[in-house]
């Protein structure tokens, strides 16, 4: 039979519901990724996938793979194979092996389904340029770890090993994460910052050298100096990589946590705790906030908490852990109206306008679009000029750096023509902002024009806002009033704007600006 189940590249075997399953594992996979226990036979708490490459079934270019239910074992053996390091297992319920699948029209359909799609969205580079690191990962790191008597010397070293493993399996590299540590006592001592190191060795060898402070575990204290100082440029934070502090926290804080949470909120920091032995029952009467956890974190929905019950035994929580501070799309104290917007720019090309007023037209849209944080995962833009006909100058994805950005705009020829706006807004909602759809980012579009349009505007500006596009519209000369209001976003008065000579565009620029960040904070709410 054809059937099968298509998996990603995390499904487990204790996913899979069948004794004998055919499954098929997409294409490229990131390695680094993968959670594997055991060598041969399985624990199925490992990937299906990892397990398919790691035993040599299938490559990284995905394939059909049979799933086979075999029962639980003790000590699942770690080995290194096919570039995936397994790790050890002292038991679990329940095992499997893999083997090559049987079902040669799957195979074919396999061939085509794992080429269409990369499943991870996009092809990871050959990680062979070990200086560069990982490059899917963005994220600027700080680890802010427990330093104080709570936590004693043994533990502290415990921990040391943990964030060390950690720290090696991020993959930090020059264009990977970078990482730093704090630690918190009496009073919080930045011991290395992002800048200090770009490879996994030398952050170790740092890490290894961290010498125990004791004292009160102030966690409030240093995590409020951690997300004031920590991130500076001039200590190595980049600009568009999210700003992550990783609080570890042995037991619970001696001092008030929620006011430190609500700093690095302002700064734009996304912060996370991992509570280590949290507080027992009979404890519970020494903690004077038993909530401090859900104070402190970014969000409290549970992506930003992460639990070990002791420092022994830890290895486990590396993986989990690393995926999570990978996750840049679900950094949400990261995200800011600068880097979080698309915003397309309608241009009337109209004959009306003339050469060097459409300068003028090209000039305010740069000053626009310089405001914001340009790069593959902050704000896009792109462009579409108009006539009876439409020209898309540039698309979402075409260039994902500010320079790039402005240069394309300089680079737009004026064509000179009609003027159908209602058909140049269909046109810019379903092939420039329909790819973009099902993105994080919130979408924008700013309608230039400087007269009348030949075409209803109402009907296709409607659909457009219906699609979740904001619309602000600006008019210059001899645009009619009722066209602007028609095209705009709700309230109205505020995503209109008109000005009688193109001189006047520049004085609009910082007001688009703010509303374009009002509308974004106000989705958020």
């Amino acid at each position: 039979s054809l059937a099968s189940t298509a998996v990603t590249c995390f499904t487990r075997g204790l996913d899979l519901r069948k004794e004998t399953e055919d499954v098929l594992c997409p294409a490229n996979c990131p390695l680094w990724q993968f959670y594997v226990f055991g060598n041969g036979v399985y624990a199925s708490l490992s990937s299906v996938c990892g397990a398919a490459i790691h035993s040599g079934v299938i490559t990284n270019a995905g394939g059909a793979v049979r799933i086979q239910t075999l029962p639980g074992q003790e000590n699942y053996p770690a080995v290194n194979a096919n570039g995936i390091q397994s790790q050890v297992l002292t038991r679990w319920a329940s095992s499997f092996s893999v083997t090559r699948s049987k079902n040669t029209a799957l195979e074919a359909v396999g061939r085509s389904v794992s080429t269409a799609r990369p499943s991870t969205g996009k092809r990871p580079k050959k990680t062979l340029d070990k200086k560069a690191g990982n490059k899917d990962c963005k994220a600027d790191i700080a680890f802010l770890i427990d330093g104080s008597y709570n936590i004693g010397q043994r533990r502290f070293n415990l921990q040391k090993n943990f964030v060390g493993k950690v720290a090696v399996m991020l993959g930090i590299g020059t264009e990977g994460p970078h990482v730093g540590v704090v630690q918190a006592s009496e009073h919080p001592k930045i011991e290395f910052y992002l800048k200090n190191f770009t490879a996994a060795k030398e952050v170790l060898f740092a890490i290894k050298e961290l010498g125990f402070r004791g004292g009160n575990s102030n966690t409030g204290k240093a995590l409020k100096h951690t997300a004031q100082k920590f991130f500076s440029l001039e200590n190595g934070a980049r600009k568009g990589i999210p700003k992550i502090i990783v609080v570890f926290l042995d037991g619970w804080p001696s001092d008030d946590i929620e006011e430190a949470g609500i700093v690095a909120r302002e700064f734009g920091v996304n912060v996370f705790i991992v509570s280590v032995a949290k507080p027992t029952t009979e404890e519970l009467g020494m903690v004077q906030d038993i909530g401090f956890v859900d104070k402190a974190v970014c969000r409290n929905n549970g992506f930003f908490s992460y639990q070990m019950p002791t420092w022994f035994g830890t290895t486990k929580y590396v993986k989990p852990l690393v995926q999570k501070l990978c996750s840049h799309e679900q950094m949400l104290c990261s995200k800011t109206c600068y880097n979080s917007v698309n915003i397309g720019f309608l241009i009337d090309g109209s004959s009306s306008i003339g050469d060097s007023n459409f300068r003028l037209v090209l000039e305010f849209i740069s000053n626009v679009a310089k405001a914001f944080e340009i790069s593959d995962i902050g704000s896009k833009i792109a462009a579409v000029q108009f006539t009876y006909d439409q020209r898309t100058e540039f698309s979402f994805t075409d260039y994902t750096t500010k320079e790039k950005v402005l240069s394309a705009i300089r680079n737009i020829r004026y064509m000179s023509g009609g003027t159908a706006t209602g058909d140049a807004i269909s046109f810019t909602t379903r092939n420039v902002f329909g790819p973009m759809k099902d993105g994080p980012n919130k979408n924008f579009l700013i309608v230039l024009t400087d007269g009348q349009s030949y075409d209803d505007v109402r009907g296709p500006a409607a659909a457009a806002q219906k699609a979740g596009i904001t619309i602000f519209s600006v008019g210059v000369a001899w645009a009619p009033l009722d066209d602007l209001k028609d095209m705009a976003s709700e309230p109205r008065e505020s995503h209109t704007f008109f000005t009688r000579e193109f001189t006047g565009l520049e004085q609009m620029v910082p007001d688009i600006i703010r509303g374009i960040c009002k509308d974004f904070l106000d989705s958020k709410q």
